[in-house]
């Protein structure tokens, strides 16, 4: 006779078990996310943006912050990109067989002026 592994004994257990909250759908508050903090929903207004055509838009105040620190982000990335220094396998071993044929004779020094 074979012994059953424990993970067969623990679920066959699980499913004897009843649960603790029979209620299948509660009418509690704080279950339907009701924190009484009042209605968080904006009925729809049928305008862009919420704003009526002939009314200008007012900033916030962290609008202009925020684009300047984006954009200026955005500026500091590129310019790291375009100066970060080469570091790839290919141009090592290019420049290493071209030291090693300078230094076997083979090429000539592209540096060293011919007299």
């Amino acid at each position: 006779m074979s012994a059953r592994p424990i993970s067969h004994c623990l679920r066959a257990r699980s499913l004897f078990r009843q649960s603790q909250n029979v209620q299948g759908f509660s009418t509690r508050s704080s279950l339907r996310g009701g924190t009484g903090h009042g209605d968080h929903y904006d009925p729809p207004t049928g305008w862009l943006f919420g704003i009526k055509p002939g009314q200008k838009y007012v900033k916030e105040g962290w609008e202009t912050m925020w684009y300047y620190g984006f954009i200026g982000s955005l500026l500091a990335a590129g310019v790291a990109y375009v100066f970060k220094p080469d570091t790839s396998i290919q141009t090592w071993a290019l420049e290493e067989a071209r030291r090693r044929l300078e230094a076997e004779g083979i090429l000539e020094d592209p540096d060293k002026v011919k007299k």
